[in-house]
């Protein structure tokens, strides 16, 4: 392996990790260290929705004095195509952070933003837009994109239906989980919930992007990390059941009366290796 494809495996893995990306307002650097110290996974530095047209320097230029910009500090820029997109891209590559590329829909843009970073920067794909959804395969596919994020709010405004019906979502998300099975890059990460004084509702939204496949969440405030965090644990019914099965050895067909078979094994392998990660902290 190259001293360069280690170097960008080293700084993608805390992006193909984490559960939690909490967001913090680009022009607050008040809020900076205490998102950092908050447990999230990341801390996804918003220079887009969060920050008005007027306050976007402002913003940028804070995050790129901010001592804790680096490896495990997303940087969420504006749009390609907007007039702050190449200097928030610049600051994201100069600090080797992972970029946040919203209303991702064009594989050919995600490629140069990749080309033009040269490794330096993990690729985080927000898919929130119905092109995006259709063309998720193909933005899923392009090298250097780690992992992409749903954007449910965005999503759902453009489809005129609530941004919390996960019914009415449900045919994107799967969209989404799919291609990045198939495109053989990380499940994504959810969206967020807006709810951030109803734990009830986090956990019942936290509960389904698991079940749809999704490992991680997108979250608002620092309240929202240790519940989705949780949520996204294997549970210790599920611990049990994997080292059951894995206990009884290759050979065996059969655990309590189920099929064990090699996608069995490998399930009880992966959930297995999660827990054993947790607790090594």
């Amino acid at each position: 392996m190259s001293t360069r494809t280690g170097e960008t495996r080293e700084r993608a893995l805390p992006v193909s990790t984490a559960r939690t990306l909490l967001f913090v307002p680009g022009n607050r650097p008040d809020r900076f260290d205490k998102a950092a110290r908050s447990g999230a996974d990341l801390v996804v530095v918003d220079l887009e929705d969060a920050v008005a047209p007027e306050d976007k320097e402002e913003a940028r230029q804070a995050a790129a004095d901010w001592p804790g910009l680096g490896g495990r500090t997303v940087v969420r820029v504006n749009p390609p195509g907007t007039a702050w997109f190449e200097a928030d891209l610049a600051t994201a590559a100069g600090h080797g952070c992972p970029v946040m590329v919203p209303k991702a829909e064009d594989p050919a843009v995600l490629g140069g933003i990749a080309a033009r970073t040269d490794g330096r920067c993990a690729l985080i794909p927000l898919v929130e837009t119905a092109l995006g959804v259709e063309r998720a395969l193909e933005v899923c596919s392009v090298p250097g994109v780690v992992r992409v994020a749903f954007g449910n709010v965005d999503l759902a405004a453009q489809l005129g239906v609530a941004h919390d019906d996960t019914l009415a979502l449900a045919h994107a998300r799967s969209r989404v989980v799919l291609a990045s099975a198939a495109a053989g890059i990380d499940p994504p990460v959810d969206g967020v919930t807006t709810a951030v004084r109803d734990p009830a509702v986090l956990r019942a939204d936290t509960a389904h992007a698991r079940r749809m496949g999704f490992a991680g969440k997108l979250c608002v405030h620092p309240a929202q990390i240790g519940p989705v965090a949780d949520g996204f644990a294997p549970t210790d019914d599920e611990i049990r059941w994997a080292r059951t099965v894995l206990d009884a050895g290759a050979s065996v067909t059969a655990v309590d009366g189920h099929m064990v078979d090699r996608p069995v094994l490998e399930r009880a392998r992966g959930i297995v290796a999660l827990a054993d990660r947790d607790s090594r902290g």
